[in-house]
């Protein structure tokens, strides 16, 4: 027999040895000795009182053994000979686009602008040292795309867009944890996903399909609203059947280049803001509420937090406890910041994005000439102020959050995670009207649900804007592109997706409906 339940265990209890056999075997009414096994299928923690209290949800198993394998069987085969499906970009959406061609017998032939795990740490370091950036390899270009060395966080709202079991079973297939499949908010690390992402590479190689590193795009050649080859940077042109374009949101130069071609696009709302960070001690005192450090069973301590100024959401995004603030432009000449956390999250800040819900037909009066890039323009106009306000370098603008709010110059600025250094700027005079004064109120009603987050001992740094693509590539029901035969626009490039599982599934998805055009 086999039962899944819910266990509520407190924060002593935990502590106890073999404490979900027993609460198990009380809320069953059955001797331990009969309890073969507890398989926990989820766990979460909720400290919103001052009792902390860990929620399981258990599957017992009832004289009767644990199954030795998962549910998932992934079947790949021999694709050396097969039919090709190019995809263009190898983050999450093309990795998993590739995977599911190879599953369907179809051989992908994947090109990436940006290099290997390996290669790209290099380039990584010459922007947090030497404030150089590559434009092909950065935080956001290479191997695994922008997840790769910001965090991998797995948590999605996107459940109705496909098996997200599936996404997590194929990453722990493929060397991820298995915690992984049991957190309510799932997370990998900075520092083991290019294991697994080099593991992914690998098996698409071994069965036969081709990844193509350092290798550019620059063109697509289009007769008769039919998509006949690709060009590449070196100038060679290739012949393809079906494109999946899974470029991510920050590959700015494919948007253009459909612009100039006259190709469906669409401007899309997006939000931009600030990253602020803490004390991690800060973040654990106001949500585990305690005075001191926190119970070394808790772990660091995150937060979500939203409110509404003036009809637009103001929220945190992208929370990284024991994080780091990472340098994240993708040309010289602009400044972005992103947030990442390694697998212990034992660093001593938490930083998070807080952001502004921004309307694409209502606040780019001024852009309205760039047609469909109108966001996109403002977006790199906001990066540009950072840039010379940070002191033309990757230098970032910064102040403390009490000034901010008040509208004061910080002579001074907090120790901070970001590599590159912090400049001291008045970010509330910098940021336009519609994002810094909503910043600030936003700000100010989070210090009234968090009390101690209003604090002059955290930074807020300039500018977190890269939060999603600006720009949509239209397609139609059966996800081709809605005037480009043989186009799949795919993943956060395409305006689909959201972060690493929810472009995974997309990119599925998308390898799916390119085979079921051929």
């Amino acid at each position: 027999m086999v039962k899944d339940i819910q266990l509520r265990v407190n924060l002593v209890e935990e502590r106890k040895e073999n404490i979900l056999l027993h609460k198990a075997a009380k809320q069953l009414g059955v001797d331990k000795n009969e309890i073969s096994a507890v398989k926990v299928l989820r766990k979460s923690i909720d400290a919103r009182k001052k009792d902390i209290i860990f929620n399981y949800k258990v599957a017992v198993y009832v004289n009767e053994n644990i199954p030795e394998k998962s549910d998932y069987i992934f079947d790949y085969k021999d694709v050396s000979n097969a039919k090709e499906i190019h995809i263009v970009g190898f983050g999450p959406a093309g990795m998993y686009a590739a995977l599911r061609c190879i599953e369907l017998g179809y051989k992908p032939i994947v090109l990436e602008r940006g290099k290997n795990v390996q290669d790209r740490r290099r380039d990584l370091r010459a922007i947090n040292q030497e404030h150089f950036v590559n434009e092909d390899s950065n935080y956001c270009f290479g191997e695994g795309g922008a997840g790769t060395y910001s965090d991998g966080k797995l948590y999605t709202r996107s459940l109705k867009r496909g098996d997200v079991r599936r996404i997590f079973e194929n990453l722990v297939f493929h060397g991820a944890t298995d915690q992984i499949l049991v957190d309510a908010h799932p997370h990998i690390g900075t520092n083991k996903l290019p294991k697994i992402i080099q593991n992914i590479r690998e098996n698409i190689i071994k069965f036969g399909g081709e990844v193509h590193f350092e290798t550019r795009v620059t063109d697509f050649i289009v007769k008769n609203n039919k998509l006949q080859a690709i060009q590449l940077q070196n100038g060679q042109e290739m012949s393809v059947n079906s494109v999946i374009l899974a470029t991510g949101h920050s590959a700015r130069d494919i948007y253009e280049l459909l612009h100039k071609k006259e190709i469906a696009l669409k401007a899309k709302s997006f939000a931009m803001g600030v990253r602020v960070e803490h004390p991690q001690e800060i973040i654990d005192q106001i949500q585990y509420h305690c005075s001191g450090k926190r119970d070394e069973l808790l772990p660091a301590a995150a937060y979500s937090l939203v409110h509404q100024v003036n009809k637009r959401g103001v929220y945190s995004f992208c929370m990284c406890p024991g994080g780091f603030i990472v340098p994240a432009a993708t040309a010289n000449g602009e400044v972005v910041v992103n947030g990442m956390s390694p697998s212990r999250r034992n660093n001593k800040f938490a930083n998070s994005g807080i952001v502004v819900e921004l309307d694409i037909d209502r606040d780019f009066k001024k852009y309205e000439k760039f047609g469909a890039l109108k966001g996109l323009e403002f977006q790199k106009d906001l990066e540009k102020i950072a840039f010379y306000a940070g002191g033309r370098t990757q230098t970032a603008p910064a102040q403390r959050l009490a000034d901010f709010i008040d509208g004061k110059l910080s002579t001074d600025l907090n120790d901070c995670s970001y590599q590159p250094g912090l400049k001291s700027a008045p970010l509330h005079s910098l940021l336009p009207k519609i994002i810094g004064s909503r910043l600030r109120k936003g700000f100010a009603a989070f210090g009234q649900k968090m009390h101690g987050y209003h604090t002059n001992e955290a930074n807020i740094i300039g500018v977190e804007s890269r939060t999603s693509s600006p720009v949509n590539i239209p397609r139609k029901e059966n996800l081709e592109h809605i005037e480009i035969k043989g186009l799949f626009p795919c993943g956060e490039g395409g305006g689909y997706a959201g972060g690493i599982v929810s472009a995974a599934m997309d990119g599925e998805r998308c390898a799916e409906a390119a085979i079921a055009q051929l």
